[in-house]
């Protein structure tokens, strides 16, 4: 039985706009009606294995605690880092987690982000691996090469590797960094390199006894951040302070490239990370002329294009090989030949103070969302939804008032030491200084309009008084 671990951080900020620092690419259902994340739980049906842990960064724990009920997957706990080191540390502290469940199972390393669309053979080149890891090897799965592509890493095979059934193994001669063009084309001449996949399978004691014997700091830090663990309703947390003081790097670096106990399973399961739009091109069905659409779209004269429409119209006229994304505050249009420059885009966004880079103007809560209808000077109005049963957080503002209009539904309000209901096309006033919050009693959402008015009316003019509150962060 093999304990999937599911790595569900990052920032996929070549996928802008679409992906945002506070929402990426994992949460997106950007290649099918599940999230990426549900896509990569759903693929575990079918083999033998425990409740995955999962792994994301502290601010999208919601997201993934969501989406994980959402899919009706059970878990084994969702470890949480309040900074991000990078894919050594995050798989030591999940074999640390194994080891204290009482049993020294084989873990199945995957990203939450990639796509696989044969999951059969997926499963297959799973099934072909456990002999190699329950022997003490440590397996990498390499992804058999199509294309000289420049994006990814490739692993470079040795000699077959004997397990006493069907060899499916093979040593690994050296890990390769992404190539350029030609040494890619040299790479899928030889027929020695396949694409490095990022997935592992391996003994959680194992993994451990490498990490210490190649990189004793960061096994160390990492001990020292795990004996710090404590669980939080679904999450599990560590020492802040401990965890930041653990160093960044990755498995390849730390272990994989350094271990003499590496073997390379071949996998054909039509696999991509989808690190580009290009990449989403590629694995999306396409009509007659080569175009990949979502939403509502009319192409007339188009060819090989990826056109995303999530709020308006897009429509296109005589063009081709373009990347055009529509979201609600950002539009996207680049040549599909230069989408891994993205990311410049993205780090101009930062630089500038903008927020497009870190989150969408629909922004959700565990309670919910809320989105921007129309912003001026001073004043904000938002449309917001609260679930059933759900509540924001007690809190006042100092330099802002707020109007709420219920929609739909029925809102239970705490203003100041008032608590009332409202139902569709009433309304309250909430002064400056006024502690307040929302509540959904019922059993169908809640939809509100808020109007906030004032001199001041950013996110941080806030005060929080209930324990509930921490849990959210920003402006509920």
């Amino acid at each position: 039985m093999v304990q999937p671990v599911i790595m569900a951080g990052g920032s996929g900020s070549r996928l802008w706009p679409l992906s945002r620092t506070e929402h990426p690419k994992q949460f997106l259902s950007i290649t099918s009606n599940e999230t990426m994340l549900q896509q990569t739980l759903h693929r575990m049906e079918g083999l033998d294995h425990c409740a995955p842990f999962v792994i994301c960064n502290d601010v999208h724990r919601f997201l993934v605690a969501e989406q994980l009920r959402r899919a009706n997957v059970m878990h084994s706990g969702i470890l949480l880092e309040p900074v991000g080191r990078n894919t050594a540390p995050a798989i030591a502290l999940a074999a640390h987690m194994t080891q204290v469940m009482g049993d020294d199972a084989l873990m199945l390393v995957l990203a939450a982000d990639h796509v696989i669309k044969d999951t059969e053979s997926f499963h297959k080149a799973v099934e072909a691996a456990i002999p190699y890891a329950q022997r003490g090897d440590m397996v990498t799965f390499g992804i058999g090469a199509t294309s000289p592509e420049t994006g990814y890493g490739y692993i470079k095979t040795g000699a077959a590797v004997e397990t006493g059934g069907s060899d499916k193994g093979f040593t690994v001669d050296s890990f390769v960094e992404k190539p350029d063009l030609e040494t890619a084309k040299q790479y899928l001449r030889d027929g020695n390199y396949l694409w490095n996949s990022g997935m592992f399978l391996f003994k959680a004691s194992v993994y451990l006894e490498e990490l210490a014997k190649h990189r004793p700091d960061i096994f160390e830090a990492c001990a020292k951040a795990h004996d710090s663990h404590f669980n939080d309703l679904d999450f599990i947390r560590m020492s802040p302070e401990l965890f930041s003081a653990i160093p960044d790097e990755s498995i390849d670096f730390a272990v994989m490239e350094k271990t003499d106990k590496a073997v390379v399973v071949p996998m054909n399961a039509e696999w991509s990370d989808v690190g580009s739009w290009s990449a989403l091109w590629d694995v999306n069905d396409k009509d007659d002329n080569g175009n990949a659409t979502r939403g509502d779209v009319l192409a007339e004269d188009t060819q090989d294009s990826f056109i995303y429409s999530q709020n308006k119209l897009v429509a296109t006229v005589g063009v081709e090989n373009l990347i055009v994304v529509e979201t609600k505050d950002a539009v996207l249009v680049a040549d599909k030949d230069k989408v891994q420059d993205v990311k410049s885009i993205v780090n101009r966004l930062k630089s500038e103070g903008r927020s497009e880079y870190l989150q969408h103007r629909e922004v959700f809560r565990p309670w919910g969302s809320h989105d921007t209808v129309s912003e001026g000077d001073r004043f904000h109005v938002k449309q917001v939804h609260v679930k059933p049963k759900e509540k924001t957080a007690l809190q006042m503002h100092y330099h802002r008032a707020e109007h709420w209009i219920v929609v739909s539904g029925t809102a239970k309000v705490t203003k100041g030491d008032e608590t009332f209901l409202l139902s569709e096309n009433q309304s309250t006033y909430i002064p400056i200084g006024t502690p307040h919050a929302i509540e959904n009693p019922g059993q169908v959402p809640l939809e509100l309009i808020e109007v906030r008015s004032g001199s001041y009316l950013e996110e941080d003019d806030i005060v929080r008084f209930d324990e509930q509150a921490s849990k959210f962060g920003g402006d509920y």
